[in-house]
C-alpha cells in the first residue's frame, strides 16, 4: 500500500469526487446514504452511467457481425475497451483479455477448461483458507470429477497466509495454485508475487482472484507474472454482469473453449468445427457490450484520480476507523494483517451481526453482515459471521464518525 504518512485527504478533491456519484446524495430512511458495502459492489460514477446510456441511445448494434455503420462503430468501441483494459493491467496482448460475466465466471472458465486438459486423478490443486466460495467451489467440483486433491494453505490468527506451509504443499503433483489477491473479509493483501514465484520455480501455473484488489491497487500482469487473473467490473465502479479473465497467451491457446456457439468459430460443418483465435475462442454469443464499454469508462475514471492516490486515501480511512473501533468494549476485529486493504470485519461480544446491520440500516448506513461467502474462513475463527465495513475513495472520515455513533447506539440498544 502507499505510505500512510501521506495526507491523502489533502490530495484528493473528495467533495468533487462524491459529486460524480449520484447515489451518494440519496436518502435512506430519511438519512443521507453512508455506503460502506463496497466489498460487495461499488457505486458508479456519472461517466459510467453516461457511457451505458449513450450506447443504448446512439450506438446499439451487435458486434463482429455486421457491415453496417452502427455495427462497425460499436465493434471498434468494444475492442477499444478491451485495449483500455489490456493497458490498465499491463498485459502483453489485447487478445489475452477475455470478457466474461464476472470473477466467478472467469474462475469457472479456467477450472473447467484447464481441468479438462491438464488435471488427472491424484493431481493436487492449492487454494487458501481465506478464499471466497467462488474460488473454492469450481476447484472442489473439479477435484471431485477428476479424482484430484484440494490442498488448503492455512492462515494465522492475524489472517495472514502461513507461507512456510504453502511452500510445503508445493510438489510434483501440484497442477494449479488459485489464490486471492486481497481477502474480501480480512482485507489481507497476500504476497501474490512471492506466491507466484515459488509456484513457477516448480513450473506450476497460478490463478489470482483479483475481485477485491482492482478497486484498491494496480494489478500489473508483467510485474506479477501470474498465469490467470480474474476480476469483476462492478467492484471497479463499472457495471454488473461483466468481468475479465486475463490469461497468458500460451495457456489460453492450450486449453479448450469453455462454452461454444456463435462467435467462437472459424468454420463449422457437421463433420468438424475449427474454433476462432483468441480472444473470440472464449467469448460465445452476444457479449455484454455496454458492460465492456462501461468498464473501460470506469478504468479511465479511476486512472484520472490515480490508484496510488486512491490507495493512500483509503489507507487513511482504514487507520482512522480501526483506531476508533478497537476502543469499543467487546468489539473484536477479524483480520489484523500488517498489509491490509480498506476492509474491516468485526464482531461484538454477545451480539448478532445481522441485528447490528439492521439498526445501522435504519440510520442510513449500509454495511455487510454474515459469512460473506467465506464459510470455511468463518470456521477458522469459530464464528458464524461478522459485520463488514468496506471503504472506497468516495467515503469520508465524517461518514466514519456517523458510523461509529450508529454502532455505539446499536450496541446500547442490543445489550
Amino acid at each position: 500500500m502507499s505510505d500512510s504518512k501521506i495526507i491523502a485527504s489533502e490530495i484528493l478533491p473528495i467533495q468533487k469526487i462524491r459529486a460524480d456519484f449520484p447515489i451518494l446524495s440519496r436518502k435512506i430512511n430519511g438519512k443521507t446514504l453512508i455506503y460502506f458495502d463496497n466489498g460487495a459492489t461499488s457505486q458508479k460514477p456519472q461517466v459510467v452511467i453516461d457511457a451505458i446510456d449513450t450506447y443504448y441511445k446512439n450506438q446499439n448494434a451487435n458486434i463482429h457481425r455486421g457491415v453496417h455503420t452502427l455495427s462497425q462503430k460499436i465493434t471498434m468501441a468494444y475492442e477499444n475497451a478491451r485495449t483500455t483494459i489490456q493497458k490498465h493491467l499491463n498485459a502483453e496482448h489485447a487478445h489475452e483479455i477475455i470478457f466474461t460475466k464476472g470473477t466467478t465466471d472467469s474462475i469457472n472458465l479456467v477450472a473447467s477448461s484447464f481441468g479438462k486438459k491438464f488435471i488427472s486423478s491424484g493431481d493436487e490443486i492449492i487454494i487458501s483458507a481465506m478464499e471466497h466460495h467462488s474460488n473454492i467451489l469450481p476447484w472442489q467440483q473439479l477435484c471431485e470429477e477428476k479424482g484430484a486433491i484440494l490442498k488448503v494453505v492455512p492462515i494465522n490468527d492475524e489472517g495472514e497466509l502461513v507461507m512456510e506451509e504453502y511452500k510445503k504443499l508445493l510438489n510434483e503433483k501440484t497442477r494449479m495454485v488459485a489464490i486471492t489477491h486481497i481477502s474480501n473479509v480480512l482485507g489481507t493483501i497476500n504476497p501474490v508475487k512471492e506466491i507466484i514465484e515459488l509456484a513457477h520455480a516448480k513450473n506450476i501455473p497460478v490463478l489470482v482472484d483479483g475481485a477485491q484488489a482492482v478497486p484498491h491497487t494496480l494489478a500489473n500482469m508483467q510485474e506479477l507474472d501470474c498465469d490467470f487473473y480474474c476480476f469483476s467490473a462492478h467492484k471497479l465502479f463499472g457495471p454488473t454482469g461483466v468481468g475479465i479473465l486475463y490469461g497468458k497467451e500460451k495457456w489460453l491457446n492450450a486449453i479448450p473453449p469453455y462454452q461454444v456457439g456463435g462467435g467462437t468459430i472459424k468454420t463449422v460443418s457437421f463433420d468438424k468445427t475449427e474454433y476462432a483465435d483468441l480472444p473470440l475462442k472464449f467469448e460465445a454469443g452476444t457479449p455484454h457490450i455496454e458492460g465492456g464499454i462501461g468498464l473501460a469508462a470506469a478504468i479511465n475514471y479511476v486512472n484520472e484520480i490515480g490508484l496510488d492516490n486512491i490507495a493512500a486515501y483509503e489507507h487513511e480511512l482504514l487507520a482512522y476507523a480501526t483506531e476508533a473501533l478497537i476502543k469499543i468494549e467487546g468489539l473484536k476485529i477479524i483480520g489484523t494483517a500488517k498489509n491490509k486493504a480498506s476492509v474491516i470485519s468485526f464482531i461484538v461480544e454477545g451480539l448478532h451481526p445481522f441485528d447490528i446491520g439492521t439498526i445501522l440500516d435504519q440510520l442510513g448506513i449500509a454495511v455487510r453482515t454474515g459469512h460473506h461467502c467465506t464459510q470455511p474462513l468463518m470456521q477458522c475463527y469459530n464464528i458464524q459471521g461478522t459485520v463488514r465495513a468496506s471503504f472506497a475513495f468516495y467515503n469520508t472520515k465524517a461518514e466514519i464518525d456517523e458510523f461509529l455513533k450508529g454502532l455505539e447506539r446499536a450496541i446500547k440498544m442490543l445489550k
